[in-house]
C-alpha cells in the first residue's frame, strides 16, 4: 500500500499500519510529490510494525544532496534491518525546478550518478571523486547500514529500463496497464536473480464508475500530459488514444481534455468495482510479472461517508489474506 494515507494524520497512522498488517499486506512505500516526504511515514512504520516492509517509490535523485540521500537510507536501514528497499528516480520538471529549486538538467545521468553514489556510500566505501553530475569528495557514513537496502530505479522508457537493468537491485514501474507490463519488462531484458518488479498501481474501489471515472480523468490528464509521462505512452503505443488529449491540453483546454479520454483507457489505468474485483484485476499485474503490485488508494464516495470504520472494512477487503487480528479489535480510529 501507499502511505501516508489521505485524510489521515501521521499521527494516527499506527492504527492504518495495524490494520495493513491484519489485512495480509506485506509492505507499505511512501511517495513524495508535495505531500510527506519519503522517509517520515516509513519511520514510523518501522517502529509501529515490525513485520511491515517498507519502501520509497520514488525520493528524487535531485532534491537531496548526495550524502544526506545516503545518510535517510542509511538511518531508515538501520531502523528496519532487512526490510528497507530505496527506490530513487528522475522526477519531474515542477518538483524538482519548480518546487525545490533545483535545476533539472540531465535527468538520466544525474539519475544514474546518485545509483553508483548511493551503491557504493550504502556498502561502507568512502566515495571520493567526480561523476558526470556532480563531484563528491571523500564522503563516508559514519553509521553504514549493516545490511544495505537494495536500491531501485523508477523507469519509463528502454534507457532508463536497461540501467535499472544493469546497475539496480530492481525497477519501479508507474502509470501503466497490466497489458502494457511485458513490454516495459522487455526492455530490461534477461531478468537477474533477485532482481525486483515494483509497480504503483491507482486503485478506486467503489462500484460508482462515474466517480471512479471522473477521478480517473483529472489524473491522466494531470500526470500523462507531463512530457516525461507522455512519451512513455507514446512508446506503450497510445498517440492515437492520447493525441486528443494531448492537443487539447496544450490549447489550454482541460475539459476538453478530459472529455478526450475513452473510458476503456481510465477503466485499464485506473482500477474501480468492488474491492474484490479490484484486487482481482491487481492480480493480473502479478501475472504480467510485477514482483510487489503497490496499491495507491484513490477517496472514494464510501469512504467519505463512512469514516474509520468503513476505512479498516476496505483494507481487509483489498488485503491479500483475511488474517485474525491477534488480541481482536483493530477499527481505524
Amino acid at each position: 500500500m501507499t502511505v501516508p494515507l489521505g485524510g489521515i494524520p501521521l499521527a494516527d497512522h499506527a492504527a492504518v499500519y495495524a490494520a495493513l498488517d491484519r489485512a495480509g499486506f506485506t509492505d507499505v512505500w511512501s511517495a513524495e510529490v508535495n505531500g510527506a516526504d519519503a522517509f517520515t511515514p516509513l519511520a514510523l512504520a518501522a517502529a509501529w510494525q515490525p513485520r511491515l516492509r517498507l519502501g520509497t517509490a520514488i525520493t528524487p535523485a535531485f532534491t537531496r544532496g548526495p550524502g544526506l540521500l545516503a545518510m535517510s537510507a542509511a538511518a531508515l536501514a538501520d531502523a528496519a534491518p532487512g526490510r528497507f528497499a530505496l527506490g530513487i528516480g528522475a522526477s519531474s520538471p515542477v518538483v524538482v525546478g519548480d518546487w525545490n529549486a533545483v535545476p533539472y538538467t540531465e535527468p538520466f545521468r544525474r539519475t544514474r550518478d546518485v545509483l553508483r553514489f548511493l551503491r557504493a556510500a550504502l556498502a561502507g566505501e568512502t566515495v571520493d571523486g567526480a561523476y558526470d553530475t556532480f563531484t563528491v569528495r571523500r564522503f563516508t557514513l559514519e553509521r553504514p547500514p549493516a545490511t544495505p537496502p537494495p536500491v531501485l530505479l523508477a523507469a519509463l522508457r528502454p534507457g532508463m529500463l536497461r540501467l535499472a537493468a544493469a546497475e539496480a537491485d530492481g525497477v519501479i514501474l508507474n502509470w501503466l496497464a497490466a497489458d502494457d507490463v511485458p513490454r516495459a519488462l522487455g526492455a530490461t531484458g534477461q531478468r537477474r536473480p533477485g532482481f525486483e518488479v515494483v509497480a504503483r498501481i491507482f486503485v478506486c474501489p467503489t462500484e460508482d464508475a462515474a466517480h471512479a471515472r471522473a477521478l480517473g480523468r483529472r489524473l491522466i490528464t494531470s500526470y500523462l500530459t507531463v512530457p516525461a509521462y507522455a512519451e512513455f505512452h507514446r512508446w506503450l503505443g497510445r498517440e492515437e488514444v492520447f493525441g486528443p488529449m494531448w492537443r487539447a491540453w496544450a490549447a489550454g483546454d482541460r475539459r476538453g481534455a478530459g472529455a478526450a479520454v475513452p473510458d476503456e483507457v481510465v477503466d485499464a489505468l485506473v482500477l474501480h468495482g468492488s474491492p474484490e474485483r479490484c484486487r482481482d484485476q491487481v492480480a493480473r499485474y502479478a501475472d504480467a510479472g510485477v514482483d510487489v503490485p503497490v496499491l495507491a488508494l484513490l477517496p472514494t464516495p464510501e469512504l467519505a461517508a463512512g469514516g474509520a470504520t468503513e476505512l479498516s472494512a476496505l483494507i481487509d477487503r483489498l488485503g491479500p489474506a483475511r488474517v485474525a487480528a491477534p488480541g481482536g479489535g483493530g477499527e481505524l480510529r
